[in-house]
């Protein structure tokens, strides 16, 4: 899942891109509005975390460009704005929720899931696929066996793959979907992840689980 967030505060940015990531999300930072363009310019993302008042262009202007373009990405206002016109003046303009600050980041996380989930038109937190159970609120995963314990980045490649079974992903997709812009990994990456992923779902009682198309990607069967 790929996550922009765009603020003009960079302790708040980079609290946001620690929590966010630390779950495996793939999170990019923007200090303003014209960043925040540019970084939609260049990707995909499934939520945009965006605040109000910022210098260049602010999130008002964003937000409508945002739909303007017609782009999918679920939109979260996270300000210190808190009157009902305010509210009521950005859901109208587009966005999908709104947030007050101060905030809880539990609260921001589990808006920021479920916002995902809607874009993936998930109504339910729970993902099934041949034995597999993945619970995309807790971000946890199950077999027959009972729970596998899976780190982050393991977990946010399964349910990529689980979200869409049999669609196929090349290397390059998958990084693009697990990493942030700026990171600092090779898309070689994937395979380590792909590697200790099918051994922990074998451990747990689901083998063949991922297969590899050679010469174009991998998808869940």
């Amino acid at each position: 899942m790929r996550v922009l967030i765009v603020d003009d505060s960079e302790r708040l940015r980079e609290a946001l891109r620690s929590g966010l990531g630390s779950m495996g999300l793939a999170v990019d930072v923007a200090a303003d509005g014209r960043a925040a363009l540019a970084f939609l310019d260049a990707g995909e993302y499934d939520v945009i975390v965006l605040d109000l008042l910022m210098p260049r262009l602010d999130g008002r202007e964003v937000l409508r460009e945002v739909r303007r373009r017609g782009l999918d990405a679920r939109v979260l206002v996270l300000s210190a704005l808190d009157g009902v016109d305010e509210r009521v003046g950005r859901l109208d303009d587009g966005a999908d929720d709104y947030l007050v600050k101060p905030f809880s980041f539990d609260e921001l996380r589990a808006r920021v899931l479920a916002l995902a989930r809607r874009r993936h038109e998930q109504p339910l937190p729970v993902l099934e696929h041949r034995g597999l159970r993945l619970d995309t609120a807790r971000r946890t995963v199950g077999g027959p066996g009972g729970t596998i314990d899976l780190g982050p980045k393991e977990y946010a490649l399964l349910e990529v793959l689980v979200r869409h079974p049999g669609r196929v992903y090349s290397r390059a997709q998958l990084f693009e979907r697990l990493y942030s812009a700026d990171s600092e990994a090779s898309d070689k990456v994937i395979e380590v992840l792909l590697s200790t992923l099918r051994a922990k779902l074998a451990r747990g009682g689901l083998e063949d689980v991922i297969e590899t198309r050679r010469g174009f990607g991998y998808a869940a069967r």
